[in-house]
């Protein structure tokens, strides 16, 4: 199982045009290739215009290939263009992880298609 890790910085003052931006014309399309995400969280204390989400993988070859036919959907070059032209995020870090041996199991995620 790989679990890819990400974490956005968001201009201050964007985070609710940011999250409806994603909602409206990127979240639609992972849901087609990823499934639900882990978790899709936003800071509410620390590092503020933060946002942090979860995607599980069985591994990372499961990654490539989800990641690489996202890549070819009209849809998610609509949102690259739009969060481009918004401008909302300056930060990305990625995080590609692994359970610990006695960590709880975490699902497999549901596709949406």
């Amino acid at each position: 199982m790989l679990i890819d890790l990400r974490t956005y910085t968001v201009r201050p003052g964007t985070m609710p045009a940011q999250l409806a931006l994603y909602q409206k014309f990127g979240y639609p399309v992972q849901l087609r290739y990823m499934g639900e995400p882990h978790f899709y969280l936003t800071a509410e204390s620390g590092e503020l215009n933060t946002i942090v989400h979860g995607w599980v993988y069985d591994s990372a070859a499961d990654r490539e290939q989800k990641r690489a036919q996202m890549a070819q959907d009209p849809d998610w070059k609509v949102y690259l263009g739009e969060n481009l032209k918004a401008g909302n995020i300056v930060g990305q870090r990625t995080s590609l992880m692994v359970p610990a041996s006695f960590a709880p199991p975490i699902p497999m995620p549901k596709i949406h298609k």
